[in-house]
This record gives C-alpha cells, structure tokens and sequence, in this order.
C-alpha cells in the first residue's frame, strides 16, 4: 500500500497541505478533487517524487512501482517513430533482447564443446528463460492494441513523432505508461486530449487495471464511471469519501448544510457573548463572567466556510434572430493536396439547433468547424450563411490573437461590449481569474489561462451562431457548470465540438457524428447518441437501424445505401483480412517447420553434430517466440475484424 503521512507543504506564508494524510489500497480507483489551486496537482507530484514536501513522509513497498502523467510538457525523442518511442517503455526488455542478441555472436565465434561455449551457451538458455517471462513475445501486440485503443491509426506507427500535435504527443506518453502498468498510475487530466471513442477506451482500460488509479479530472463523467472513491482537497485539508464524484458531490452538499447551521449557530453565539461582554465589562460585579465569556471566545474553534461559488452566474446578451437557415453546406468537397477530407457533404443547421459535434480525432471534425465557421476555404462546393446570421468561433488558437501587453481586464474591455469593469471582473471571475489575477499582463499567461482568457473576451460579444471547439479543455468544474448554464438559456444556434458529456448532454439537442468522409445527425445528445452506437453493435440493433432507415425510402435507394454500407465495411476490413492471411500463412509455415525440428529432436542420432545441433536449438526457440507473437498478433487482428463487423 502507498501512504501518505502529515505531508505538510507551504507556499509562501500559505499552507497548500497542513499535515495531510492517507492511504491508497492496491486496485483502488480515486478521483483527487478541489478547486483551483487547491494542490491537486501538486500532491500528484509529491506521490511521483517529483517535488518535496516541507515535511512529512511517503511510504510504499519496494517492489511499488509509480507511473504519472502530467499535464503537458511531455517530450519524446524526435528521432523516433511513434511505436519504437512507446517500445522504449520497455528498456529491459530491449536490454535482455541486445545481450541475447551479443551472445548468439559469442556462440557463433566460440568451439562447440569448449568450455567457453557451454557456459555462452547456460547465458544464452538464462536471457531467453528471462525474456519468455518478460513479455517480449507479446510486446508488439500489446503496444498495437495500446495505441489503437488511444486512437492511432496502424499507418501512424512508422511516423515520426515530430509530426504529432502536443495533444497527441500526451497520447504517446499515455501509451507507455498504460504498458509499463505502474502499482500506482497517477493521471493529471488524461481525458483533455481524447476524443470520445479514445475516452471510452480508456474508461474500460482502467476498470479492468489491476493496479491503483488515482487520477485528477474536470469530467465528472468519466470519474463517475472510473472512480469508486474520492479525496477531496480543500483549505490545506483533505477528505475522504468512499464513492465517485456524484457520491461526494452529495455527501459534500449534506456537510455543508450542517456546517452551516453550526457556523449561524456560532455566529449567534459570538454575537450574544460580544453583547455581554460590552454591556457587563465595566461593572464590578460581573467582572468574574465577563473573564469567563473572553476566555470562552479565545478557545472556541472558529468555524470557516467557503466562498458561496453557486452564486456567480453569466448570462449572454439577447442574440439577434436570424433566418431559419443558419448556414447549409451543398456537394462538400474538402482537399489537402492527394488527401481527401470531405468528398460531396451535404448538411444544414438550422435556427435553434443545439449540436455537439463528435467522432474520432482525425475524422475532421476541426476541419468541418473551420469551414462551417468561414476560417477555412473549400476546394468546391457551396457554403451559404443565412440571413441575419452573425457566428461567432472560439478555438484554442484564438489565444495567439491577445496582446501580450495587455492585462486579462484590459483584453476585457477591448471587446467592446460596453459592460461595467465590475461586471467584466466578475465574468472573469467565472473562468478563474480572481482578485489581482484580472492585473496579470497576457505574457506572463500560462497556456490555460489564456485560452480562458480568450474564452470569456469572446463570450462578450458572441452573435447567434456559436461555434466552440473544446472549450472546456482548462476549466474546472465550477467555470464549465457557469458555461454550461450560460450555453443552456443562449436563445441562438449552437456547434459545440467536445468529448466531454456531462457538458454536452443539457445542452446540446443533437448530435452530429464526423467519420472519415462522412457525417450522419443524430436526433438527441450525447449520451442518446452514445446508446444509439452500442446498440447498433448487436444484431438486434442492426435490425432496427435497418428498418428505421429504409422508412420513406424508396427501394432503389435503400439498395444503393446497402451498397455503400458494404463498400464501406469492404473498404475497412479488406487489409486487416489481408494482414490476417498473411499471418496465418506464416503461423502455417512455422509450424510446418517447428514439427520437422521436433522430428529430428526425436533421432538419437542428431545430437552427434554439435554444431547442427546448437544451430537447430537456436531455430527453434527463435521459431517458438516468432509464434507466440504472430498468434497474438492474429487474436488482435481477429478482435478488431469482429468489432467493426459489428459497427457495421
């Protein structure tokens, strides 16, 4: 088990940890909540041994193992391909594999039947025994399976990592430490960089770790499904809770509403005393009492609550109506040079739409929210606005276009909304710039910051057609619930890419799903849509998606959507057939070849050439190791057949 012991921290006069303690069970799940700036964290990074406390102590067995994930700031060698970067998770594992290989090179140089050779030859039979039980022969299944679950294409592999965002760069970094499986997996805010498919990967990934999972996470989905318990950070203090974050979130509504009984009650006590106190402190006669009652309200144990947050709130100004047709795209035709990104989409949005948009990172759901918000030209086609229509675009470059000379409350009152510095205070308020941070000059702006400072600027003037691409990615719970509730009374028409579903769900109306070519409405939110998808993946589900899509269709249509289903499921499964036919030819092969061997194992007389047979040793051990791999490899190829059958 990993306990914390009185871990004390300050920063400045300021206590960030006064004397905190736990301890974390192995396989337990833990969501480490608190607000901004309460530590998260920081105390994430102490457990890592990436920061000291003042005081206090660490403990854990030394055959623990801890994995962290930060933030960002990850950097992998630029001179290596996205898989040998995730394989370099594995050192010992490459270290056993370079000796095994340095001493086949002995053998081949050394007398058979020399001392030397036997004892090369005891080496080499202790590596191999080491690398069988280490998982080398399953490694490269196991990082496939890993960085597709996460989103990577199998044509990413070979890439250079220089050639991903950071977003995906924290993916790679994931990835490694998913395969090492530390005893304590430490998570800062994993789910930022993942689209909704990756999310839920990961959500099943980690309900089945074996190991300790404490993650840190503004998504309440995703710590509901993952976490079964909480520790919340708060004051200098922490708090247990033995549930997921609904769990706290309701148990912490019960303690605050009997704190604040007993914070009236004391309240009322203080005044009653200080009223006594200087009615009485002059006379003789209660001089005794008056002590009594001073003494008394020197040792009580004053009771603090916090800042009542619910009661900050934004509203948007009232939106101009705007034609019905907010914006319809005809015979979509979208081009990077060679790679085609949209080939003849047809869609329109109309006025009161509430549409989040989702799918797969790289299926160009950016891409379409550029063109739709007119910062990304056409190859052909048509893009036509509707009449009346003012859109207004938040994405996370638009933090680039703040002046760094300016201060967050400057930036404000540049938008030009006319509003009170007071109330433009408060707005700023809402995405985390408190007291004096409204002061701060944009240079000196963490990335977070600036792209919440860019989100609130926005906000400000926002027109009727809000398009927002994750804009949730730096907020802490308090400001996307202020959002959201903002997003929930907008009278306008709203496009809102995001992975995040406790966010999405009241506020979106349906939901538009971007696949590789392709986009398809679905008439609900997100977790309608999330529903729809699981049930399709069963043949009842097939059925009725079946019977409810060839409604008001006339036959020749529905046997040309027949059609482009099976093109589209041919399409996607003919190299992964391919791949698999080529693996069970070489898994027949080998076996072919593993069955002579043993053959000639079987002949007394094989054993008379030592040569023959040290050479024929080496094959077969090199033939039992290539076959565990391909059978992986073909279990893995198999899997991911039957899954998209089954989309399909």
């Amino acid at each position: 088990m990993l306990q914390l012991d009185a871990i004390t921290l300050h920063f400045g006069e300021r206590p960030l940890f006064d004397g905190i303690s736990a301890t974390i069970n192995p396989g337990e799940r833990i969501g480490l909540v608190g607000p901004n700036g309460a530590g998260k964290s920081t105390l994430l990074k102490i457990i890592a041994g990436e920061q000291q406390a003042d005081s206090g102590s660490l403990k854990m067995s030394n055959d623990a193992t801890v994995g962290y994930l930060p933030q960002d700031g990850v950097e992998p060698d630029p001179n290596l391909t996205v898989f040998t970067e995730v394989e370099q998770a594995f050192k010992e594992i490459l270290k056993l594999r370079d000796e095994l290989a340095e001493i086949q090179v002995k053998l081949n140089s050394e007398e058979p039947g020399s001392d030397e050779h036997n004892k090369t030859l005891e080496q080499f039979g202790t590596v191999q025994h080491a690398l069988e039980h280490s998982g080398s022969y399953t490694l490269q299944a196991d990082i496939e399976r890993i960085l597709m679950g996460l989103g990577f294409s199998e044509s990413d592999f070979s890439r250079s990592t220089t050639e991903f965002s950071g977003g995906w760069l924290m993916r790679i970094a994931l990835a490694k430490l998913l395969l090492r499986k530390p005893t304590y997996l430490l998570l800062d805010e994993p789910t930022n960089h993942l689209d909704i498919v990756s999310l839920q990967w990961i959500e099943q990934f980690l309900n089945s770790y074996e190991g300790a999972v404490i993650i840190v996470s503004h998504d309440r989905a995703f710590l509901d499904i993952v976490t079964t318990r909480t520790l919340a950070l708060s004051r200098g203090d922490m708090f247990d809770y033995a549930g997921n974050f609904t769990f706290y979130e309701r148990k912490y509504a019960e303690e605050m509403e009997l704190l604040k009984k007993k914070y009236e009650n004391q309240q009322k006590e203080i005044k009653q005393t200080e009223q006594f106190i200087n009615r009485f402190r002059y006379k003789a006669t209660k001089a005794k009492q008056v002590q009594s009652r001073i003494k008394q309200m020197e040792k009580m144990e004053m009771i603090e609550i916090d800042d009542e947050q619910s009661e900050i709130s934004f509203r948007f100004p009232p939106p101009e109506r705007s034609g019905q047709i907010v914006l319809k795209l005809q015979n979509l035709v979208k081009k990077y040079g060679d790679n085609t990104v949209f080939n003849g989409i047809d869609y329109e949005v109309e006025r009161g739409d509430k549409i989040a948009v989702v799918g797969p990172n790289g299926a160009g759901k950016s891409t379409l929210i550029r063109i739709l918000a007119g910062n990304e030209p056409i190859t052909s086609g048509n893009r036509e606005i509707g009449y009346n229509v003012t859109p207004g675009y938040f994405a996370q470059h638009q933090a680039d276009e703040l002046n760094p000379a300016n201060s967050a409350l400057d930036e404000m009152k540049l938008a030009g909304s006319n509003e009170s510095e007071t109330r433009l205070r408060t707005i700023l308020g809402c995405f985390l710039f408190v007291g004096d941070d409204v002061f701060k000059k944009v240079k000196v702006l963490s990335g977070g910051e600036k792209s919440r400072l860019a989100l609130a600027k926005m906000l400000l003037n926002p027109g009727n057609f809000l398009i927002f691409d994750e804009p949730t990615n730096h907020l802490d719970m308090q400001s996307k619930s202020i959002l959201q509730q903002a997003l929930q009374q907008f009278e306008g028409t709203l496009m809102i890419v995001s992975h995040d579903r406790d966010f999405l769900d009241p506020v979106v109306n349906k939901t538009l799903e971007v696949q590789p070519g392709r986009v398809k409405t679905w008439l609900g939110n997100v977790s309608y849509y999330l529903d729809k998808q699981a049930e399709e993946a069963g043949n009842l589900a097939a059925n009725q998606t079946a019977d409810k899509a060839s409604d008001g269709l006339s036959r020749k249509e529905q046997r040309r959507m027949e059609a482009e289903k099976r093109n589209a499921l041919s399409k996607k499964i003919k190299p992964l057939q391919k791949r698999l036919e080529e693996t069970e030819k070489r898994v027949e092969k080998l076996e072919e070849r593993k069955a002579e061997i043993e053959l000639l194992m079987a002949d007394t007389s094989f054993y008379d050439n030592p040569d023959k047979v040290k050479e024929t040793s080496m094959e077969y051990e090199s033939i039992k190791n290539e076959l565990a791999e391909l059978l992986n490899k073909w279990e893995e190829i198999a899997g991911r057949i039957e899954f998209i059958e089954g989309e399909y």
